[in-house]
């Protein structure tokens, strides 16, 4: 199937207000039509009326079933339709429990990617195609560095800018234990030996760039 924005609806899935709105405006005034939703829930009782060609999610939908869980149903139930992630995390890994749930054809776009709406329009005709792979060719190309999924979680809290007593309060733990933890995650990036650089802000680059995976 060709792409042809005048007769392409996609159903939006993003929890967050102004993304949400700023998106659906991208592609409603490249001619698609957009369904916007704020939730899973939201979007499985409106799919099978709407009959979208694409399904766009966010991975990270707040509390409840997330972006994958939504994805996996549609490929059981509507394997002729289109799905794309769109997420502010270049490494999966780091933004859901479980990455492997995501199924093989979906086209994977980071947020900071999308420079123009041509980019994402590009994602969504891939999908429709069902030529996209889960892994985007830049995180292929990047050999990358494997942490715990613990570690994860810490670097997950880092990015999100939480200070130490931040992170060990939502872990519950220790002052002393979480900057342990903090220490060990810098240590297996191999990022806290340098004194010339800050060790967050290489972490959280490196994350972003996609050069982390999770055991």
């Amino acid at each position: 199937m060709s792409m042809n924005s005048k007769v392409i609806k996609v159903m939006l899935v993003e929890d967050e207000e102004f993304t949400r709105n700023m998106v659906a405006e991208m592609l409603t005034t490249s001619g698609v039509t957009v369904l916007s939703v704020n939730s899973v829930s939201q979007a499985i009782s409106q799919i099978d009326n709407f009959d979208p060609h694409v399904v766009l999610t966010d991975l990270d939908l707040g509390s409840g079933p997330d972006g994958a869980d939504l994805l996996m149903k549609v490929f059981k139930e509507r394997p002729w339709t289109g799905m794309v992630i769109m997420t502010a995390h270049a490494s999966p890994e780091l933004a859901i429990n479980d990455a492997s749930r995501i199924p093989d054809p979906t086209v994977y776009i980071v947020k900071s990617e999308i420079k123009s709406i041509s980019n994402l329009l590009l994602a969504i005709e891939e999908s429709i195609e069902k030529t996209g792979k889960f892994q985007n060719s830049f995180a292929n190309t990047i050999e990358k560095i494997t942490i715990t999924a613990s570690q994860a979680e810490i670097l997950r809290m880092i990015a999100d800018g939480l200070s130490n007593a931040s992170i060990a309060k939502e872990r519950n733990i220790t002052l002393r234990a979480a900057e342990a933890l903090i220490q060990r995650t810098f240590l297996a990036l191999g990022v806290n030996g340098d004194p010339n650089v800050n060790p967050r802000v290489v972490a959280v680059r490196m994350w972003h760039q996609g050069k982390v995976a999770v055991k």
